[in-house]
């Protein structure tokens, strides 16, 4: 039996604060070499990170994954392009929503799975400076409201 890691090896957190996530998708990723030893120390970076279609392919861009320290001659570039594993009807799918203006493909998570990894894509549109500043008021909101009834509950 594989083993699964249930929590993120990498994740990213500013996509929530920038886009409304409206939908998303599990895909598998193409590695090279020590790149998956360092995913599993957890040396990788989604901040800048967005995928893309390419010649009917699906490609993430800027992902960082630092060089293994052990891997010599063998380490990778680390803001390679990397190659997502998907079926060609959720390509279309994704290239179909892609086209509206104002939609981007970001990637949320990086994990494992069943000894595979994968990386959870959000189709999102991005936010204006009042939608944040409404998120941040609504948040704030919520705080105060569980702090006063863990309070109360005391």
């Amino acid at each position: 039996m594989k083993k699964t890691h249930d929590k993120p090896l990498a994740q990213n957190r500013k996509a929530s604060h920038d886009y409304h996530i409206e939908d998303t998708l599990e895909a598998g990723i193409e590695l090279r070499g020590t790149e998956i030893k360092s995913i599993r120390r957890g040396s990788a970076n989604l901040k800048d990170a967005y995928a893309r279609v390419y010649k009917g392919e699906m490609y993430v861009y800027n992902m960082h994954i630092a060089p293994y320290e052990e891997g010599n001659r063998h380490n990778h570039d680390p803001l390679r392009s990397r190659k997502l594993l998907l079926k060609r009807k959720e390509i279309d799918k994704l290239a179909g929503q892609l086209q509206e203006t104002g939609y981007s493909l970001i990637p949320l998570k990086l994990y494992i799975k069943h000894g595979f990894c994968k990386v959870l894509l959000g189709v999102g549109r991005g936010k204006k400076k009042y939608d944040k500043r409404e998120d941040l008021k609504r948040k704030q909101m919520k705080r105060d409201v569980d702090r006063a009834l863990k309070d109360r509950m005391k």
